[in-house]
């Protein structure tokens, strides 16, 4: 049976919570997630857990803001994840992890949709970065889909313990 495509209206982010642990852990044994976050690499033991914790606290602090991604079934699709949020510049770092099983669904599309528009309206950003190692062409295609401009490659850049990358840098404004 073929899997259905979906879109931004498919998708509801919630915060994410305890209930997502074992969805965040089948994440982390997936190798492009490894691969392409900055998760480390292995992650230790708990490391969904600590996560969460991070998440968890500086949703207190307005400093980062992390959510599951869920479609209309409830099924766990992937994480949207704003690991910085400086609210001082109103500038917003954002992320997103599509589960295997979503992938190539327009998941990633939808999830960074919907991700962007909290960004706009919640988080009040006025810029939004995306930083996506250039070896992910699939990320750059979607961040491209959802009206973010390429601005350049930072080259070698230290990404996690004993990793470094090219990183392209996407940015969009609330005028694009």
């Amino acid at each position: 049976m073929k899997k259905r495509y979906l879109t931004r209206s498919d998708i509801r982010l919630e915060p994410l919570a305890e209930r997502h642990l074992p969805d965040v852990a089948a994440l982390l044994e997936d190798p492009d997630v490894l691969r392409f976050t900055r998760v480390p690499e292995p992650p230790p033991a708990g490391f969904e857990r600590l996560w969460l914790e991070r998440y968890e606290a500086a949703r207190e602090d307005g400093t980062a803001e992390g959510f599951a991604a869920v479609d209309s079934g409830g099924e766990f699709i992937g994480l949207a994840l704003a690991p910085t949020i400086d609210r001082e510049s109103r500038e917003v770092e954002l992320g997103y992890v599509v589960a295997p099983a979503a992938r190539g669904r327009g998941a990633a599309t939808a999830i960074l949709a919907q991700l962007t528009a909290w960004a706009f309206s919640s988080a009040g950003a006025l810029r939004i970065v995306l930083i996506i190692d250039v070896a992910n062409t699939a990320s750059e295609r979607v961040a491209a889909r959802c009206g973010y401009a390429r601005e350049g490659v930072l080259r070698s850049i230290h990404f996690k313990p004993d990793k470094r990358i090219d990183a392209a840098i996407w940015s969009r404004l609330p005028s694009d």
